[in-house]
């Protein structure tokens, strides 16, 4: 017989809190939009990244898709974290003191999901000084969130798709391949795997699997046979997000065209298509959604976040309007679901 936890009547109270605030905006993903909103970590303006209260909240916002950030533990189980450290958004360092790296950090792939399961998660701080990253969000170490596996949140999700009859996506990314790899562990493979067990294996299904490593990307579609839609995420060569991948190149027209052959988008931080503004104040807009375009690729750009905006923005929606309406991308990765799915729907 199933058996409601608290943290399930959490959840459950959470999200007839969201229907209740977006009622308006909580369409069925399949027609939803023309334009696809994906919920960065869930909605972190409001709750804890990635915890599964925070899905729930951005699924009753209307977001088209869900974004998982995955890394391992060392017992080889997915979970939902942005990075693969535990000392940002955790209470790791209290708990197990003695268990940092020699760098000082605290790696997810060192413990078993039983020990991170007995830790606290938090809205993301810095561990320096101990202070939240954005300080008019989700108080620090308020209520009781925990690092959600994988399969939780699939089976959140396609549990929340059942109730309520719509087709809300997930967008995972597969972190630090290189990383996992040269620790002895197969990430990408593990993940494949379980998606396949949940439905997720062709272009067809309410998917995008995402990755900055363009080599790993590549090895996900002809090595690993994915024939789910692939993302190739674009970073830029000083943040070390995949040292071994030239950036600079993948945003060419003669990378692009080569992305193309692999995958089915990209996913290029917002400043690479628009780096400034000139002295009349008017955008300088890089050919780089032209050229994706012209080879077929989607475009969903990363970050929105009304907290967090660009110098030549006032607001997001000025923002969306530049990216959206004015350049033409396909879709965007937000922070603020609720004000993206609204301001989408009014140009509907």
């Amino acid at each position: 017989m199933f058996k409601l936890t608290p943290n399930f009547k959490k959840l459950a109270v959470v999200f007839a809190l969201s229907q209740i605030i977006s009622a308006q905006s909580v369409l069925a993903a399949e027609t939803m939009h023309d334009k696809l909103i994906v919920a960065h970590r869930g909605a972190p303006a409001y709750l804890p990244e990635h915890s599964l209260a925070s899905k729930t909240l951005a699924y009753g916002m209307g977001a088209d898709y869900l974004e998982q950030d995955i890394v391992l533990t060392k017992d080889n189980v997915p979970v939902i974290l942005h990075d693969h450290y535990l000392d940002t958004v955790t209470n790791v360092a209290q708990v197990f003191k003695t268990r940092a790296r020699e760098d000082g950090r605290y790696y997810a792939i060192d413990f078993t999901l039983a020990e991170i399961k007995s830790l606290n998660l938090t809205e993301r701080f810095n561990r320096e000084t101990g202070k939240a990253i954005y300080s008019g969000r989700f108080p620090l170490w308020q209520s009781t969130f925990k690092v959600p596996t994988l399969v939780e949140e699939i089976e959140l999700i396609q549990g929340l798709n059942k109730s309520t009859r719509k087709n809300v996506g997930i967008y995972p990314e597969i972190k630090a391949p290189a990383f996992h790899r040269a620790e002895g562990k197969d990430i990408s493979k593990i993940v494949i795997e379980i998606l396949a067990e949940y439905g997720y294996d062709d272009k067809t299904d309410a998917i995008y699997l995402q990755c900055f490593d363009w080599n790993e990307t590549q090895r996900i579609r002809n090595e690993l046979g994915y024939k789910g839609k692939l993302v190739q995420l674009l970073a830029e060569n000083s943040w070390g997000e995949a040292p071994n991948v030239d950036f600079d190149y993948l945003k060419t027209a003669q990378g692009l065209a080569d992305i193309a052959k692999i995958a089915d988008g990209i996913g290029p931080w917002m400043t690479q298509i628009v780096p400034e503004f000139d002295a009349n104040n008017q955008p300088i807009i890089t050919d780089l959604v032209k050229n994706a375009h012209e080879n077929g690729l989607q475009i969903h750009p990363y970050t929105f976040r009304q907290d967090s905006l660009p110098k030549w923005a006032k607001t997001q929606e000025e923002a969306m309007q530049l990216f959206l309406y004015d350049i033409g991308v396909d879709g965007l990765f937000t922070d603020f679901t609720d004000v993206a799915v609204k301001f989408v729907e009014n140009h509907q």
